[in-house]
């Protein structure tokens, strides 16, 4: 375990137009109530005026100035891999880091994303039925969930996104992970829907500068349960007309708050409180 009542804790966050991140809030808040010092700070590109080409610089600095790791988002969760000395198992299968360790001169590759969203996911929608979904979105974040979802034991997962190619790669890459379950693309989004018991959304619409809905709301049905990735807003016009239709609901919070306690964990060798993190995360939320 890291002695971080000698040695003040470091961390950061390295991605494009983060200011508004809240991650930095509640690592530093979590150190606190622990006992400890704990500078997290933000590596924004868009701030710098770098790419993730300056990833090999970013992190040498990283190093050189004592930080204990970083956490990794858009743009940088695949272009960082090359420059990582080792990935856990999650990260290879997934493709995706956001949370490097930096320690004894090297550079663990992790990705907390899948766990955050299983852990959301199992406290937010207990009991809820497993048996078929439909998945909005394939990048980034829709490898994450569709990681979690199958490894809490979804039978069926089928996965529908704009592009239907990354559709397919996404499905194909999760269907060799998971033999056991059923993965396919969809390529009809009113037949998936009637196929499903549950509705994942991982893209960015919902959010401030991408309003409006995903599908259809008249698609939505009380069967169905819904499962939010966009945080900003808390409530999404998605998790709005879920709710109008009687749908059980999960915000994306829980998913940002448990990648975070995640990442604490491997960056501190600390067991965080997650249930004060969520709450932290709820107040700055509002």
């Amino acid at each position: 375990m890291i002695d971080t009542l000698i040695k003040p804790m470091k961390a950061g966050l390295i991605g494009a137009g983060i200011q508004a991140s809240l991650t930095p809030a509640m690592h530093m808040r979590e150190g606190e109530a622990q006992g400890f010092s704990y500078d997290y700070a933000l590596i924004d590109l868009n701030q710098i005026g770098a790419t993730p080409e300056d990833l090999p610089r970013l992190i040498g600095e990283a190093e050189a100035r004592g930080l204990a790791g970083l956490n990794i988002t858009h743009p940088c969760k695949q272009s960082v891999i090359p420059h990582l000395d080792e990935l856990s198992p999650q990260a290879r299968d997934l493709g995706a880091v956001n949370t490097v360790v930096l320690r004894d001169g090297k550079r663990f590759g992790h990705n907390t994303d899948w766990w955050g969203f299983a852990e959301s996911f199992r406290r937010g929608l207990p009991q809820a039925e497993l048996s078929a979904a439909l998945q909005l979105g394939a990048g980034g974040a829709g490898a994450a969930t569709a990681y979690a979802l199958l490894s809490l034991g979804l039978e069926r997962l089928l996965v529908f996104d704009r592009e239907p190619e990354r559709a397919a790669t996404l499905a194909d890459s999760m269907a060799a992970l998971f033999p056991a379950a059923h993965v396919e693309a969809a390529e009809n989004l009113v037949a998936a829907m009637r196929a499903a018991t549950g509705l994942v959304h991982a893209t960015p619409t919902g959010m401030a500068k991408y309003p409006g809905l995903p599908l259809p709301a008249n698609l939505l049905a009380p069967r169905h349960w819904v499962a939010e990735v966009v945080y900003f807003p808390l409530e999404t016009a998605l998790l709005h007309e879920a709710k109008r239709h009687g749908c059980r609901t999960l915000d994306g919070g829980g998913m940002a708050v448990f990648q975070a306690v995640g990442a604490f964990r491997l960056f501190t060798g600390r067991e965080p409180d997650a249930n004060r993190m969520l709450a932290h995360f709820n107040m700055l939320a509002r």
